[in-house]
């Protein structure tokens, strides 16, 4: 087994809606695409793309991410805020609970550790 991997280009991925018990705001609806998955090591990589809305969050995994465009609004039940736009990284971790507001059509690469 290869130690290398180049991940594919995003293909096709169905819009699914942010259920309806977390959304504060809008219509929010997103697609994932999953691009490496090793789950012998529980660890996962690909994209995410949102439109405008804001809803409930909490984390029982690591995830670094960054954005490619648009732009966003993390915020934690204890204050803690990140704005971010394209070319920002960041990292949530397992026990986060908060807020996720997409602020403009916004697009971010992602890779998680379960």
């Amino acid at each position: 087994m290869t130690k290398l991997a180049l991940l594919p280009r995003a293909g096709i991925a169905e819009w699914e809606k942010i259920p309806a018990e977390k959304v504060l705001e809008g219509e929010p609806m997103a697609r994932t695409f999953v691009l490496y998955e090793n789950t012998a090591r529980k660890l996962a990589a690909g994209e995410w793309e949102a439109s405008p809305g804001k809803w409930r969050i909490a984390y029982s995994e690591w995830e670094y991410m960054e954005i490619i465009s648009g732009a966003c609004v993390v915020e934690g039940d204890d204050g803690r805020r990140i704005e971010a736009g394209p070319g920002d990284k960041f990292v949530i971790e397992p026990g986060f609970t908060g807020t996720w507001e997409v602020r403009a059509h916004m697009r971010k690469s992602w890779v998680i550790h379960e």
